[in-house]
């Protein structure tokens, strides 16, 4: 290990990165098991010196197995490690009137750094501008390489295995950086035939040669915009204040004021369309309607949530909401998308994980909410401390306009640029509705050239429970589109 000494010249960056415990019950804090940075020069970007060390918490029971799954630290590592009190002097030099850079820091290292300062109460150290290389590349780099998580970024690049441990964890932040914006600079140096055919991986909105035609960056100077085609300069770096440093990089407000002003026109979806009259309907297709409850004939006090194999035989178990002893699916009509297809995240095999967002109307979000609590009550009462993510989305800037999102599934087996959902289209001879069977294995392009913001449809949905990677909720799948 080798100390970093206080020194008056505070230009060199800080990387950082902490391990924690994980918290296993509702309002429990995290604990501070490892700090490690480096601090590197801006305008070589080499390592200057390090630092890392063991934190011992105050309550050693806090160190689960889950805790050591994720990071590998134990109880016993920790036992003569000093506490947060004692190596607080030298992380805040570190820190203090430096730039900060980490992966997700703002979201999650800043805060435990705050947190901790202010357990022993004492100031936390100021940062004089952050740079979360998370935001930077998902805007930049884009999401060729997957969910941007540090050991899906490293495996694309070849880089080795992601350790978890915190100076480990910021030298592989450090070169990913300098990966991607080596690949940013040559693509900015190439002609566009030649990105379009050698980047396979990429999906269309990856392209960093197309996204100079995109509206300006948050990330991005008016100058830079006004430069356009004609701009050669790849910011490999972004810093922002102290100030800025606290707001969400992914806050949606900039993109909601960007759609088009006639899809937000109406902040309460109509109920009186989903409870219009009745019509005769005939269908072609595989998909069978009858097993999709309609909403009209459920009664909300008798959904629950309970425990299935995973499959015949398994031994594992799985959360399954039902209405009765009946499986819940669901048939939604006439939604209206709010936002079109995204497909920005890739699965195992490559495929891109679609899925698009709606408007709900207050019987539907009444129904989700109550699967929610039925599925989330069940999910804590079994030992799951994930976070939840809530199906019923709430529209800030939006009275009373709740939203979902829906996913596309995939077809597990066959081709790998389709996807397993019926799609129909509904046409109306007088009295009497057709749905047109249109793809019964869409692909992509299919999908999202029908599903744009505006767009009416029904939905039958299937909805699944799911607890992943610390992240809980229920995962609404449409099983078959029909257009109108």
């Amino acid at each position: 290990m080798v100390g970093l000494t206080p020194a008056e010249d505070r230009s060199e960056i800080a990387f950082f990165d902490v391990e924690t415990t994980i918290p296993f019950r509702v309002g429990q804090g995290y604990a501070i098991l490892e700090f490690g940075s480096i601090l590197v020069c801006p305008k070589k970007l080499v390592e200057l010196r390090n630092y890392s060390v063991l934190v011992r918490p105050a309550n050693l029971k806090l160190i689960t197995p889950r805790s050591v799954k994720c990071n590998g630290i134990k109880r016993e590592d920790v036992e003569s490690a000093p506490t947060f009190a004692d190596i607080a002097d030298t992380v805040y030099d570190i820190l203090h009137g430096r730039i900060w850079a980490g992966h997700n820091i703002l979201k999650f290292d800043c805060p435990r750094i705050r947190e901790a300062f202010a357990e022993i109460g004492r100031d936390p150290p100021e940062p004089k501008g952050t740079i979360d290389s998370l935001a930077l590349l998902t805007q930049r780099f884009g999401r060729r390489a997957g969910d941007m998580k540090m050991a899906t970024l490293a495996a694309y690049f070849g880089l080795g295995n992601q350790t978890h441990r915190s100076l480990d964890d910021v030298r592989m932040n450090l070169e990913v950086l300098k990966y991607c914006a080596t690949v940013l600079f040559l693509e900015s140096s190439l002609p566009d035939e030649l990105i379009e055919n050698s980047v396979t991986t990429t999906t269309p909105e990856t392209s960093s040669r197309r996204r100079r035609n995109i509206k300006t960056s948050p990330l991005q100077s008016p100058a830079d915009h006004q430069r356009g085609e004609n701009s050669t300069t790849i910011p490999i770096l972004s810093f922002v204040s102290s100030a800025e440093a606290q707001t969400d990089p992914f806050d949606m407000s900039t993109l909601r004021n960007e759609i088009a002003p006639e899809v937000l026109q109406s902040d309460v979806p109509m109920e009186e369309e989903q409870n219009q009259q009745s019509e005769t309907v005939t269908s072609e297709g595989t998909c069978d309607q009858e097993r999709f409850l309609e909403l009209d004939k459920m009664s909300i006090s008798s959904i629950r949530a309970t425990h299935v194999p995973l499959y015949d035989g398994s031994q594992t178990m799985k959360v399954q909401l039902c209405l009765g002893d009946r499986p819940l699916q669901l048939h939604c009509p006439h939604l209206k998308v709010r936002f079109g297809i995204n497909g920005k995240f890739m699965d195992k095999a490559g495929r891109r994980r679609l899925n698009f967002v709606v408007d709900l109307y207050p019987s539907l979000s009444n129904v989700l909410q109550e699967c929610d609590n039925a599925a989330q009550t069940i999910s804590v009462d079994s030992g799951s401390d994930s976070d939840w993510n809530p199906a019923v989305i709430p529209m800030k800037g939006f009275l009373n306009c709740p939203t979902a999102r829906i996913h596309i599934p995939t077809e597990l087996n066959g081709d790998v640029d389709r996807y397993a959902a019926e799609i129909h289209q509904k046409e109306f001879s007088g009295a009497i509705a057709t749905q047109k069977l249109i793809s019964s294995n869409p692909k992509a392009g299919e999908i999202e050239s029908l599903l744009n913001p505006g767009t009416v449809l029904d939905a039958f949905l299937s909805l699944e429970p799911y607890d992943y990677q610390q992240r809980a909720g229920i995962r609404l799948v449409a099983r078959k589109l029909v257009i109108h």
